[in-house]
């Protein structure tokens, strides 16, 4: 089954990679080789998608200084479009809404491909942020233009750690179209299980079928990537931070981690038959930290059902 198949079944574990696309400043030549070297080093992964971020400057959601600069990337679509056409399974292109015009997105929605891509709409970081497009109204574009193309949305454990309420969110998004939902990295999973089954209860509740969830996991090679972890809103339980801080080696006891994560996430949700999926992020420059991603999304791609 390709990767909406995969979806649609509501059954069918599956695995995603997931990166950034090159700064924008980046030359188009410079573009072609990340584009190439990425397709070579997952070329080994048997992947059923890749995802594609949209990074948004997010500084109105936290008024404390950003560890690492914000540095605008080359969009997602055109990235896809003119660097990785031989890429061979579905791409997931995430779109943050707020920054394209109505016209724009219902643009590129009427050129999509959908037995190619996958979308997620992703909304503002703030109330205060001026928005282009709202998500709201994005969705509806979608449900009138496309619908036929399959979309995500954006799930955070850690909002309903606070609030309570982000299965409620889910099922709004998933009855205003939503195929799958896609986390933030995770690294809580107590709060990933408070949402999976308080996600699958209501819905049971409504009479739904609950849809995907894709938890997304990572590596973290160093004090100033957890800060960053943590400055985008990622909650790391205070007894990871400290095995982080403390291990000899920071990228080893991240990886370490991730697969104890993953692995516990996985026998959960097989236990309240909720489906999902497996997403492993690289959004690092680093060689290593690239390369610890890619070793962990193939120990994970052998503990699904494919």
């Amino acid at each position: 089954m390709d990767l909406q198949q995969r979806i649609g079944a509501r059954g069918s574990e599956f695995l995603l990679f997931a990166v950034t696309p090159p700064r924008l400043t980046v030359s188009p030549e410079r573009a072609q080789e990340i584009a190439d070297a990425t397709r070579k080093r997952l070329s080994r992964l048997n992947l059923d998608g890749l995802v594609l971020y949209d990074i948004d400057d997010e500084s109105d959601r936290n008024p404390e200084e950003r560890p690492f600069p914000f540095l605008p990337t080359i969009d997602p679509a055109t990235f896809l479009a003119r660097h990785l056409a031989e890429w061979h399974t579905p791409v997931v292109v995430y779109r943050t809404v707020g920054k394209y015009r109505e016209s724009d997105l219902r643009s590129w929605l009427d050129t999509q491909d959908a037995s190619r891509a996958l979308t997620v709409f992703v909304g503002a970081s703030s109330r205060e942020k001026p928005s282009a497009t709202s998500l709201v109204r994005a969705q509806e574009l979608r449900a009138e233009t496309r619908p036929d193309l399959l979309l995500g949305g954006v799930a955070i454990p850690e909002r309903h750690t606070r609030r309570g309420e982000e299965h409620l969110r889910l099922i709004a998004k998933q009855e205003a179209g939503c195929s799958f939902f896609v986390t933030q990295v995770v690294y809580d999973v107590n709060a990933a299980k408070d949402l999976v089954s308080d996600y699958r209860y209501e819905c049971a509740a409504l009479g739904l079928r609950p849809v995907p969830i894709v938890f997304t996991f990572s590596v973290c090679g160093s004090s100033k990537t957890l800060e960053f972890l943590q400055w985008l809103g990622v909650d790391v339980p205070r007894w990871i931070q400290n095995d982080l801080r403390h291990a000899d080696d920071t990228l080893q006891e991240s990886y370490d981690q991730a697969l104890t994560t993953a692995r516990e996430l996985v026998g959960f949700c097989r236990r309240k038959d909720v489906p999902f999926g497996i997403n492993v992020e690289s959004v690092s420059i680093r060689a290593a930290e690239i390369e610890a991603s890619v070793a962990l999304a193939e120990a994970l791609g052998k503990e699904l059902r494919r």
